[in-house]
């Protein structure tokens, strides 16, 4: 029984940290005077349009906050998408020799590979910022960008790179089984290992938040449910090439838009 109370605190607490992160999330993008979709306010327009060069402080223009954003983004983004290889752990606690202390192990070293990769995107939006491709929000200030960036995330989703890395999040008992340690650090070498083939799937879904703002609830949204869906066992593999070919579609919707309107 004291195992079994001890599972559900664990997992209580996984869920908990997501929604916590998503409310910190929903905080701040109101702090920014952003509404759900990503749309600023007077005062939101007011901040993407400041020069990041200016002589004062400005969180959007600095690697701390950004990174601090980008972290909790991560948790709020990554962290559902993990359920699936953290269920498939259970599994080997109750049939082979995992543990509490692996399972934990599993999610500190997925997460410890996504909170780099927080700090990673974090210096390229400050690269862009300063770059003149988005502006203080995140958001790309030229069509251009943004429809190069979904055509890039598109065709990526038919990419060799793309097939292993997804096979992997797709199939997380076939990694466990192929390379099994136990104890909390062999936990956290596994979890470094699928985070980075994680990282290798959805980055692209990651910096389509640079095409409306990375401050969108409704981004993050369908991002977050495209890359559950992508790694659920029954239909994960029917939904990356449609997708891709809608993130084309998109992209080079967006790119012949101005001239079709004779911008």
């Amino acid at each position: 029984m004291s195992r079994a109370l001890f599972r559900s605190g664990m997992w209580l607490a996984f869920y908990a940290v997501i929604l916590w992160a998503w409310w910190v999330m929903f905080s701040m993008s109101r702090d920014m005077d952003l509404d759900w979709i990503g749309r600023p306010g007077a005062m939101g327009q007011a901040m993407a349009a400041m020069d990041p060069r200016m002589d004062m402080y400005m969180p959007m223009a600095e690697f701390g906050p950004l990174f601090w954003m980008w972290a909790i983004m991560m948790a709020a983004m990554m962290l559902p998408t993990l359920v699936p290889t953290l269920r498939s752990y259970d599994d080997l606690i109750r049939s082979a020799n995992g543990t509490r202390a692996g399972w934990l192990g599993v999610l500190a070293g997925y997460f410890i590979v996504w909170v780099g990769f927080a700090a990673f995107i974090a210096g390229v939006q400050l690269a862009l910022l300063f770059g003149g491709f988005v502006d203080m929000l995140g958001i790309a200030k030229s069509h251009w960008v943004a429809g190069g960036l979904l055509i890039v995330v598109g065709a990526f989703q038919f990419t060799r790179a793309k097939e292993v890395c997804h096979g992997v999040c797709h199939a997380p008992m076939t990694y466990f089984l192929s390379h099994w340690k136990t104890g909390f650090a062999g936990g956290v070498r596994m979890g470094l290992g699928l985070g980075a083939f994680c990282v290798g799937c959805c980055w692209g879904f990651m910096a389509l938040g640079f095409v409306g703002g990375v401050m969108s609830l409704l981004w993050m949204g369908l991002a977050t449910l495209f890359m559950v869906l992508e790694k659920l066992p029954q239909i994960g593999h029917a939904v990356t090439r449609p997708m891709g070919f809608i993130l084309i579609a998109g992209g080079i919707a967006l790119l012949i838009y101005p001239f079709a309107h004779g911008g």
